[in-house]
């Protein structure tokens, strides 16, 4: 079942979560952890999102996201 859409606020801050299926890897190597950081530079400043923290772990992100 979908989760429901969220609610935007302006200015609000964003804790975003992605994970593997069954904790599976999503990342096989650091290449693709540097991949990841290359393509969410790209979205933020597509979106004019601001980004305060992240973590990048083999089977899952954390970001601090706020958006305008």
């Amino acid at each position: 079942m979908a989760r429901k859409p969220r609610i935007h606020y302006k200015g609000a801050l964003y804790h975003v979560i992605a994970r593997g299926n069954k904790k599976e890897c999503i990342f096989e190597d650091e290449l693709d952890k540097k991949e990841y950081r290359t393509l969410m530079t790209k979205y933020l400043k597509q979106f004019q999102a601001k980004l305060f923290a992240y973590v990048i772990m083999d089977n899952h992100i954390h970001l601090l996201v706020q958006v305008d």
